[in-house]
């Protein structure tokens, strides 16, 4: 009797050893298979996140761009309009196909702006769906406000320090305002994810690129986007590349961050 007592409660421990374990085991692949879509719903959320970074961006370089040649157009239809009436004081002594080239100008110039519009209307519309109004196309910023931003910034809290070196040439619309973006998004990221102590920019001109370097102390640890990763970051990195030039933010060894970019002042 005693053999078969302790032969059922052998049993009955291997038994209940067996359920635990498949149990177990069952629990542990559920754990996976949530941590696994957990991470796939993560991953997907952060793609989100950065496809809407780029669209924004995109959205506005297309207002950027609108600004840039809307202006250079206006000024050139200007131009046409004025040269067209000053000949008209005289006719006699214009060739007629000299002012109707004129006018061919001026209407084409008019032309234009109608379709830039009507294009930033396609490449960013508003929020709701109507076509963007003429005062939302402030002047864009370039290099000439950066010591206007470095005050703004040092205003908040983060002493900036400005190195200009090379012969400091005018820079097309475009870049110019690129290179104003960068200086901006590395100052603003310093300032709001590091707590940096001290920041450092530096804007060195070449006969063949603009090189910009942004550099932090660094501070207290928060969390931060990865290297190159951060949704403003992957803007700039576009902007760069539509010039054909590199752009690389990562962080430093013995703390802080490094923005540099590099863009050609010759046509791509």
């Amino acid at each position: 009797m005693l053999v078969a007592a302790l032969l059922a409660a052998l049993l009955l421990a291997l038994g209940l050893a067996a359920f635990f374990a498949v149990a177990a085991a069952r629990a542990r692949r559920r754990h996976d298979q949530a941590l696994g879509e957990r991470g796939w719903l993560l991953e997907r959320e952060r793609q989100q996140a950065a496809s809407g970074a780029v669209a924004a961006e995109r959205a506005r370089i297309a207002r950027e761009l609108h600004d840039i040649v809307s202006h250079n157009v206006s000024v050139m239809v200007v131009q046409a309009g004025a040269a067209r009436e000053v000949l008209a004081l005289s006719p006699s002594a214009v060739p007629p196909d000299v002012a109707a080239a004129l006018a061919a100008v001026e209407g084409a110039g008019r032309d234009a702006l109608k379709e830039l519009r009507h294009l930033l209307g396609l490449l960013a519309p508003a929020a709701d769906g109507a076509d963007a109004a003429d005062d939302d196309f402030a002047p864009q910023p370039g290099l000439d406000g950066l010591s206007r931003l470095v005050d703004r910034i040092a205003f908040a809290g983060l002493p900036v320090d400005v190195f200009i070196s090379g012969d400091p040439k005018p820079l097309p619309a475009g870049i110019d305002t690129t290179a104003y973006r960068i200086i901006q998004e590395a100052l603003t990221n310093a300032l709001k994810h590091a707590q940096a102590a001290r920041a450092e920019v530096s804007v060195r001109y070449t006969e063949r690129s603009l090189r910009i370097e942004i550099l932090d102390s660094g501070g207290p640890d928060r969390p931060r986007p990865p290297a190159g990763t951060g949704r403003g970051l992957l803007g700039l990195r576009q902007r760069v590349t539509v010039y054909g030039g590199d752009f690389d933010a990562r962080r430093r060894f013995g703390g802080g961050f490094r923005v540099r970019a590099r863009i050609p002042l010759d046509a791509p």
